[in-house]
């Protein structure tokens, strides 16, 4: 491989996380009404829509025995 005659200083890197900016960022503006309302209505249709998924799927999962125990004694009847 080639190799360079002469050292290649990488003190800068070593002191970058010592470095502090006197600079500082300018303050973030507020929300406007409008984003405000915004951001909430996509909330609160987010949540309402798991809140349904939840409210309509968990009866879905359950399992009733009751029905369809119903359905094989009567087919058990017909036999």
């Amino acid at each position: 491989m080639f190799r360079r005659r002469e050292p290649v200083p990488f003190a800068f890197v070593a002191e970058a996380d010592r470095f502090r900016s006197n600079v500082t960022p300018p303050p973030r503006q507020r929300a406007s009404r409008a984003q405000l309302v915004g951001q909430s209505l996509i909330t609160l249709t987010v949540v309402g829509g798991l809140a349904g998924a939840l409210l309509f799927g968990v009866p879905a999962l359950q399992q009733d025995s009751s029905g369809s125990g119903r359905v094989h004694q009567s087919e058990a009847a017909h036999r």
